[in-house]
């Protein structure tokens, strides 16, 4: 029953008339939802959202959960940086990691490595490692899709040296690198 719901509301976001309003979103949403949205079936929806690149739709859900007074998660500010990252939207993503912060919600791995790959997609790379920085130094332990995220983002610009030091740091941290590592190391070292 979920499933269906979530579907449904998914299909009918993603079909609403361009360009998207938030009026459109949030009716779309009240009468999906008449009684409020349970946290996991809006993570659903906003990730579900975000896979389809659909930024400006998941910031009107945001505004929809804030604006009902539904509660809002951090994993729903995941799924909104994750969307930041697919859309090459770095600003955002840093403003959404921003308000985390503001709203005392937990910034994770994931918040950070979406982030993190927002601006390296979004031709940052100095950001990217800036926002690698704040990661270590609020305690949150970087993972491997994280050092792969910032990996990246020099590998962009071919940032060799500093592709090549975060590998290093990666090793001294025991974290494990994968295939993405090393491709993206690799691609930064060709120049």
């Amino acid at each position: 029953m979920q499933n269906d719901v979530i579907a449904k509301t998914l299909q009918a976001l993603l079909n609403l008339e361009v360009p998207v309003h938030a009026d459109s979103v949030f009716g779309t949403l009240d009468k999906a939802f008449p009684d409020g949205l349970d946290p996991r079936m809006g993570t659903r929806i906003l990730s579900g959202l975000a896979k389809a690149r659909a930024l400006d739709i998941v910031l009107d859900v945001i505004s929809w959960h804030e604006k009902r007074k539904y509660e809002l998660v951090h994993y729903h500010y995941n799924a909104a940086i994750d969307a930041c990252a697919k859309t090459r939207t770095w600003l955002k993503a840093i403003e959404l990691l921003g308000v985390m912060a503001q709203r005392k919600l937990e910034r994770d791995a994931v918040s950070f490595s979406a982030a993190i790959s927002a601006c390296g997609r979004g031709c940052a790379w100095t950001m990217s490692l800036q926002v690698f920085a704040l990661m270590t130094q609020r305690s949150v332990e970087p993972n491997t899709v994280t050092f792969s995220a910032a990996i990246s983002a020099c590998e962009s610009v071919g940032q060799w040296e500093e592709a090549l030091q975060l590998l290093s740091l990666m090793w001294r941290s025991e974290v494990t690198p994968n295939t993405i590592t090393f491709s993206a190391t690799i691609s930064a070292c060709q120049i």
